[in-house]
């Protein structure tokens, strides 16, 4: 940790008053919090939390960059699929997490216009929506009026739901185990500070599905539940009267998930575009993520009547999607502007960036269309 940026002393202020918060909830549940609640206090606790506090996430000055931000081209891409998908619907797109707002941005830049009736961005941060509300202002001014800021879930869904790097920023519990011997990981106060602290599981249902999906190793194996990606998933697909879903997120099918040799979960933190392997780290200031397990979301979506349409890596969705005749559109090869694109697109797209741990699952309710972003490549089969 000796390298790492030294938070200037409101950033650390904030961050202590959200550790004495977390301290004062573990004592309240008799010395103990599971890893989840913790998680879910340090990412999103009203004012001090990761999400809800005021500290730049995205970009340069951030923690770590998304790919609409890298360039508008992702956004460009998505769109062509989003263009087949309005005319079946009630012409709505939700888009949940929307960080900045450049998805939106270029989403709506690339939309054909005519077909979008609202842009809905769901956010739960106050402080995210104004900067998102301010970013499309001042790049779409003449879009504006379609974005429509939600705080909570309609009643019901007649549209394309879509998030990019949302399901990852969902807390998670997590176990350990060595043979049947099961421990949930939760966190406790010793020696003046934050810790892990391991405890039997009680459960049988939980030991039931530790032990069904974890693989049977001599040595201790540590890993995620996601409960709340689930619940996520299948709470929109119970809303959806008509369109699709579209995530977009780093993560795996359940067999590559839980491989023996991944025994460690998914777990990490990010801090100033530095990985963090201590998740209390600064609380509040440290982003903590774990990958998705896209089969868990398949089984939300098709367990709620929902088409399970197409599963594939980043790379191939953009590929089937044309993103490099649009990137050719961006200028001459020696031109800067082309030469920028291109260096963001190899990003987007090669196996060692973010094209192959980058998956996109999409799902469809009574609509029939051309899902141009599967039409090779899928690999549903391995879910």
């Amino acid at each position: 940790m000796d390298n790492l940026p030294i938070p200037d002393k409101l950033a650390a202020a904030n961050s202590a008053t959200l550790t004495s918060l977390i301290q004062q909830k573990i004592n309240q549940h008799g010395g103990w919090l599971s890893f989840a609640d913790y998680m879910q206090m340090a990412l999103y606790t009203p004012a001090y939390g990761y999400y809800t506090g005021g500290a730049q996430k995205f970009g340069q000055n951030g923690d770590f960059i998304t790919a609409p931000i890298l360039t508008p081209l992702f956004g460009h891409t998505l769109a062509q699929q989003l263009n087949a998908l309005l005319p079946q619907t009630a012409g709505n797109i939700y888009e949940f997490g929307a960080g900045t707002g450049q998805l939106a941005t270029s989403v709506l830049t690339a939309l054909d216009s005519g077909q979008l009736k609202h842009y809905y961005i769901i956010e739960l941060s106050a402080e995210l929506a104004e900067r998102q509300r301010t970013y499309i202002q001042t790049h779409i001014p003449d879009l504006a009026d379609k974005v429509v800021h939600l705080s909570c879930l309609p009643e019901q869904f007649d549209g394309i739901l879509l998030g990019n790097e949302v399901l990852d920023a969902m807390p998670v519990p997590i176990y350990q185990c060595v043979g049947n011997q099961i421990e949930e990981m939760g966190v406790s106060w010793q020696d003046n500070h934050l810790c892990w602290s391991p405890q039997p599981v009680k459960n049988q249902q939980i030991k039931q599905q530790v032990m069904e999906i974890f693989p049977v190793t001599s040595e201790m194996y540590q890993s995620e539940l996601h409960p709340q990606q689930h619940a996520f998933v299948s709470t929109l697909a119970q809303k959806l009267h008509r369109g699709a879903m579209i995530w977009i997120d780093y993560g795996f099918d359940a067999a590559q998930y839980y491989h023996p040799q991944r025994r460690q979960g998914t777990l990490i933190g990010h801090y100033r575009h530095h990985t963090i392997h201590d998740p209390f780290y600064y609380p509040g200031l440290t982003d903590l993520t774990a990958h998705v397990n896209f089969t868990r979301i398949a089984d939300a979506g098709v367990e709620n009547k929902l088409d399970l349409i197409g599963y594939t890596t980043q790379a191939t969705f953009l590929l089937n999607l044309g993103i490099t005749k649009l990137l050719a559109q961006t200028g001459l090869p020696d031109e800067t502007a082309y030469i920028k694109a291109a260096a963001a697109c190899h990003t987007l797209l090669d196996t060692q960036e973010m094209g192959e741990l980058f998956k996109v699952i999409a799902f469809g309710k009574n609509i029939d269309v051309d899902w141009l972003g599967f039409r090779y490549g899928d690999l549903c089969h391995k879910l």
